[in-house]
């Protein structure tokens, strides 16, 4: 009897740290930041600078836990032609996945749209934190989405490698 109660209740322990983990990963570290966002940017072809384009209807989400997860969903007025021509494009871009709740960020279809050529990639910020570029994906319609994503520099620095010669020096702690 005393060993099916210690089984018992190593399951409901296992149970209920389970769920906790569950919520913190998915709920706890998330914020809404939609009433934050003042500027959407996207680098330009010419300068080389970020730059604030027109932007409507936005719903983000970001978290301190992580410089990774940070998604947005806007629409712009923009067309892609002239965005095309203006900013630069973000070869590579991998959208992260969403936590489910927030539906409006769909990653699997924003990359199969990405790879198919219905969306464009382009480089919103780069570096926005070292080694953490924003991306923001395009539709001809005006929907756009954002998100972060690990750089080349990043990438390498990350993993515990010098810094490259052709990257900005990192940060104190990272190297």
């Amino acid at each position: 009897m005393i060993a099916r109660i210690a089984i018992l209740g190593i399951l409901v322990i296992a149970l209920i740290a389970g769920a906790a983990l569950y919520y913190l990963q998915v709920y706890a570290y998330y914020d809404d930041v939609s009433g934050n966002v003042e500027e959407v940017q996207l680098t330009s072809v010419v300068s080389g600078e970020a730059e604030g384009i027109l932007f409507e209807n936005i719903k983000a989400i970001n978290s301190d836990s992580s410089p990774l997860r940070y998604r947005a969903c806007f629409n712009t007025g923009l067309s892609l032609a002239l965005l095309t021509e203006t900013y630069e494009i973000y070869d590579g871009a991998e959208p992260r996945v969403a936590p489910g709740w927030f539906d409006c960020f769909d990653a699997a279809q924003i990359g199969a749209d990405l790879e198919n050529g219905v969306a464009v990639a382009f480089l919103g910020n780069r570096d926005i934190q070292y080694g953490i570029d924003r991306v923001i994906a395009v539709y001809p319609d005006g929907r756009a989405f954002a998100w972060h994503q690990i750089n080349f520099c990043g990438d390498v620095v990350f993993d515990g490698n010098p810094t490259p010669p052709e990257c900005p020096p990192a940060p104190e702690g990272l190297n």
